[in-house]
């Protein structure tokens, strides 16, 4: 047989085989990528975030007041975020979620708002700042958990979550350890969020604080926020009511402090209107006749439910820890019933 045949044959031979290892290689590359893919949950209404994003280059920038706030606005004139001077929540338009409760009640809040946090309050025009471009370009289409997705992680029969040193940061929540004084409240108060979390921390003035194991697992109404706006959100915190800046511990020192923006003012009555409220807005109540005019529950807004009601969620002391049921009194802030009747005011961090 002549050379040059024996050389074309092995050049065929030798092709072949590369191929067959180029193809061998793409399927096991092509194979861990889906492995990757299976092994990270997909985010929800994909099609939600393409819509979003076709229609940025028609955004336009509004400014309204009481309170005074920055709205976008998409080409079609709906709001696709707001923004409160002052504060650093923000809400923003994504896919819809339910939110449900069946222990507790059988409303349900439908919403398409998501509550995240701006890095810094919010100005008049900072929608022209580079840091502002950049964070509402990620946030915007992300559907990675918001504040509303935190405070449902810690509700009645919530699975345990846990960071990757096993510490377990998210779970059904008790409100507090059982009072061994019968004539007392069933269970006790004061379960701060480093409580639930099991772990020492420390404040942004140097103070650190150790949990109190009795409390492990455990969040009352303020430690609840402190938890969902601080620990999870990272919004600043103070070690207590008088010391070190941010958010104070009680539900009394969070209403009268200057942190945040006053949305319905503290007057010592019921608001008269709930109009300006918006999900992630904390409101705060006066319920205990033993503390006198002292605040002393806290919630956040999450919207209204399937029934149109203004709803919140909250630990409470008859549901053992965070609801947005009607255990104990219903969770809206309308009509007479018992949390309505005690509102007070409302701010936005």
């Amino acid at each position: 047989m002549p050379d040059t045949t024996r050389h074309k044959r092995r050049m065929r031979g030798a092709l072949a085989a590369v191929a067959a290892a180029l193809l061998l290689g793409a399927s096991v590359y092509l194979t861990g990528e889906l492995r990757k893919d299976r092994a990270v949950p997909s985010p929800p209404v994909v099609a939600d975030k393409a819509t979003a994003r076709a229609s940025d280059s028609a955004l336009t920038y509004e400014r309204l007041s009481d309170p005074n706030r920055t709205v976008a606005r998409g080409g079609d004139g709906s709001v696709v975020a707001s923004f409160t001077d002052g504060a650093r929540t923000a809400v923003l338009a994504g896919p819809v979620r339910t939110f449900t409760e069946a222990r507790f009640t059988k409303a349900k809040v439908v919403t398409d708002r998501w509550v995240r946090l701006l890095p810094r309050p919010w100005t008049a025009g900072a929608e022209k700042a580079r840091w502002f471009t950049v964070w509402f370009d990620a946030e915007r289409t992300s559907t990675e958990p918001d504040l509303m997705a935190f405070a449902h992680e810690y509700l009645y029969g919530a699975k345990l979550k846990k960071d990757a040193q096993g510490a377990a940061y998210a779970g059904d929540a008790s409100f507090g350890p059982v009072n061994p004084d019968p004539t007392g409240d069933k269970r006790l108060e004061e379960s701060d969020f480093y409580d639930y979390l099991g772990i020492p921390y420390t404040f942004r003035d140097g103070t650190t604080v150790q949990p109190d194991k009795s409390r492990y697992r455990a969040l009352d109404c303020s430690g609840y926020m402190r938890l969902i706006l601080g620990y999870r959100a990272r919004f600043p915190l103070a070690p207590s009511d008088t010391a070190g800046d941010g958010l104070p511990r009680t539900s009394n020192a969070m209403a009268r402090s200057k942190v945040g923006v006053d949305i319905l003012a503290l007057t010592g009555q019921r608001p008269r209107s709930l109009g300006k409220l918006q999900p992630g807005d904390l409101v705060f109540f006066e319920i205990d006749a033993r503390t006198g005019p002292r605040l002393d529950h806290v919630g956040m807004y999450m919207g209204l439910d399937t029934d149109g009601k203004p709803r919140f969620v909250s630990s409470r002391e008859e549901a053992d820890g965070p609801t947005f049921g009607d255990l104990g009194g219903t969770a809206r802030l309308d009509g007479n019933g018992f949390y309505a009747s005690g509102l007070r005011s409302a701010k936005r961090l």
